[in-house]
């Protein structure tokens, strides 16, 4: 199998184990459906490649994904509560911010969520070319950058 993708899980056994989720690239089959193949190892009875078929490889790849999560669900390890699936990754969870620019008055607004509200914002503080909006337990909203050619980095500047 020619991995494209893979993911190490936590047994919490003693001592731990890990279990290793591993996709393959879709392939096509002689009859024209598309095939793609998994492996989970680290499971008991799961040790070998499988794969699913579908239509196209995006189904197959789909296919291929629903049932490694069912598989992992479903497994006597999970409903021990022994298999780690949704751990974060170490240093911290990584977060969506969402950035809009407005370039004809050089002013960035970068909220730590979809949508603010109206009237969500209940406080403001100001430093310098910086403004953070404060929402409800002083939970930070977002930030409005003045200058922001200057401020932003350059990733950020599309």
């Amino acid at each position: 199998m020619y991995e494209i993708a893979h993911r190490v899980l936590t047994l919490r056994t003693d001592p731990p184990r890990d279990v290793v989720v591993t996709l393959g690239v879709p392939y096509e089959e002689p009859t024209g459906e598309w095939s793609c193949p998994y492996r989970i190892d680290g499971l008991a009875g799961w040790e070998h490649e499988r794969k699913v078929t579908g239509p196209d490889s995006l189904q197959a790849l789909e296919l291929a994904l629903a049932v490694t999560r069912a598989a992992l669900a479903g497994s006597h390890e999970a409903r021990e509560g022994l298999l780690v699936w949704e751990e974060p990754p170490p240093g911290g969870r990584p977060q969506t911010v969402y950035v809009t620019l407005d370039r004809r008055h050089d002013i960035a607004y970068i909220a730590m969520k979809h949508e603010i509200a109206p009237g969500e914002a209940l406080r403001r503080a100001a430093v310098e070319d910086v403004v953070l909006e404060f929402g409800e337990s002083g939970r930070l909203l977002g930030l409005e950058l003045l200058n922001a050619a200057t401020l932003l980095p350059p990733e950020l500047r599309v």
